[in-house]
């Protein structure tokens, strides 16, 4: 099974984000655009896990968050990577909240013993809103800057868990299944 470690968004955040989102959408971009449904915040990619595995990764998530205590995040502002001008995959940024930061190293640590490599470039959390086709060219994602200054979004999430999630890749996109949910602060 494909898996990776998310915040997932409120079903009322998602569909606010993928409202605001609206104007790049509208600009026929070549670009894969996230469904509302999965709008998330990934904090780690795992990839291809045995299913039997799947148990364990989310008891030591569970263990990693029992003493971390929720918190709030800002959430808002639209980039890209690399940048607007050359966009490849557009997102909403979220803060770099010392709890968001933390949590991430938590996670991190916990998935170590299972043989998760970590990260070597620094944690840039983000709402990844879609992704420029393989075959796109720069002159073909020419309009986005105008469209971008259209998106306006800002809000606030809580987070109250972490979410082990199974990925499902299909030609229409892929599809998220909840394999373990996290919660934050259970042990306090």
């Amino acid at each position: 099974m494909r898996l990776f470690v998310a915040v997932n968004l409120p079903a009322a955040e998602r569909k606010a984000a993928h409202a605001a989102a609206a104007p790049l959408r509208e600009a026929h971009l070549p670009v894969k655009w996230v469904a509302e449904e999965a709008l998330h915040m990934t904090l780690k990619f795992l990839g291809e896990v045995e299913a039997t595995r799947a148990g364990a990764i989310g008891a030591a998530l569970g263990a990693a968050v029992r003493e971390v205590r929720p918190f709030d995040l800002a959430v808002g502002g639209l980039g890209a990577f690399p940048d607007l001008e050359r966009p490849r995959t557009f997102w909403f940024g979220v803060e770099r909240h010392p709890a968001l930061e933390l949590l991430a190293n938590d996670v991190e640590r916990a998935l170590a013993p299972f043989g998760f490599q970590a990260e070597l470039k620094p944690f840039q959390p983000h709402l990844t809103l879609g992704r420029a086709r393989k075959d796109a060219r720069p002159a073909d994602l020419s309009g986005a800057d105008a469209a971008a200054a259209r998106v306006m979004y800002e809000s606030v999430i809580a987070v109250g868990s972490v979410d082990l999630m199974e990925s499902t890749l299909a030609k229409g996109g892929p599809s998220y299944r909840l394999v373990h949910r996290a919660v934050l602060g259970a042990g306090r």
